[in-house]
C-alpha cells in the first residue's frame, strides 16, 4: 500500500483517533490544534503535532498542510472555525478535503464550499448501533442506501459445508457474496478471500462479507440465531 501524507485539523476525541489510526496503518500524519494538551497527547503517536490556529493560513502553510494528500478537518465545536479551516486548505492548494460536520446547516455549507466528503460520525455511529441491536448476529455493517446494506455476518450453520453453487444466494436469499474471511486455525490471523469461486465451500468459523436489501440479510440473521 502507498504511503501517503494526511493533515487532521481538530485533535479532539475523533480528530485524535482519526490521526493515530492513520498511523498505525502506515501512513504520514500531520496533527495541528489549538489545545496544547490535545497536541501533546498524539505527539508520539503520529509524524508531527503542532499547537496552531488553523484559521491562520500562514501557520497552515508552515507546519506543511500543503503538501498533503488529504486533510480532515475534525473541529466540531466552532463551526465558523470549521468553514474557515476548509477555504484555508482549498486556497493553499490541498485536493482533498474531509470535514466533520455537527448540524445540518453545517454539512450544507460544507457542501457548499465543495468538500470532498462531510460526515457526522455521532449519527454514523447510532446509525450502525441501531442495526447492530436489530441485527445481534451482524459484526461489521455499512449502509449503502436506505434499503441495501453490506453485512459481514458469521456463516449460518445450514450453509457450512455447501459450495457457493449449491447455496445459491443470489436466487433464493437475494443476497450477493462479497468476500469470506477465514482462519486457517484460532492463532491465525484473518484471511480474506474476495469475490469467491462457485466452488467455495464454506467452513465453520467463516465471516461472509453480503451485499443486499436490509430485509433479506434481517431473514438470514434469524437462521443464524
Amino acid at each position: 500500500m502507498k504511503r501517503r501524507q494526511f493533515g487532521v485539523i481538530g485533535l479532539g476525541r475523533f480528530g485524535s483517533a482519526m490521526a493515530s489510526t492513520l498511523s498505525q496503518l502506515g501512513h504520514d500524519v500531520i496533527g495541528v490544534d489549538g489545545n496544547e494538551d490535545r497536541v501533546r497527547q498524539v505527539a508520539d503517536l503520529i509524524t508531527s503535532a503542532v499547537q496552531l490556529d488553523a484559521t491562520d493560513g500562514k501557520a497552515l502553510r508552515a507546519a506543511g498542510l500543503q503538501d498533503v494528500d488529504v486533510a480532515v478537518v475534525s473541529i466540531g465545536e466552532n463551526i465558523e472555525s470549521s468553514v474557515m479551516a476548509v477555504m484555508l486548505l482549498q486556497e493553499i492548494g490541498v485536493k482533498t478535503v474531509i470535514a466533520k460536520a455537527v448540524t445540518p446547516l453545517h454539512a450544507r455549507i460544507l457542501e457548499k464550499l465543495g468538500v470532498s466528503r462531510v460526515v457526522f460520525p455521532e449519527r454514523e455511529m447510532a446509525v450502525r448501533l441501531a442495526h447492530s441491536l436489530v441485527l445481534p448476529n451482524v459484526i461489521d455493517y455499512v449502509e449503502m442506501s436506505g434499503d441495501y446494506s453490506i453485512v459481514e455476518i458469521p456463516a449460518p450453520p445450514p450453509f457450512i459445508g455447501r459450495t457457493l453453487k449449491q447455496l445459491e444466494l443470489r436466487p433464493r436469499w437475494g443476497l450477493t457474496l462479497i468476500a469470506i474471511k477465514r482462519r486457517s486455525s484460532p492463532a491465525e490471523p484473518l484471511v480474506t478471500t474476495v469475490a469467491p469461486l462457485a466452488d467455495e465451500l464454506i467452513r465453520e468459523g467463516d465471516v461472509l462479507a453480503l451485499l443486499g436489501a436490509n430485509d433479506r440479510i434481517g431473514q438470514l440473521d434469524k437462521l443464524i440465531g
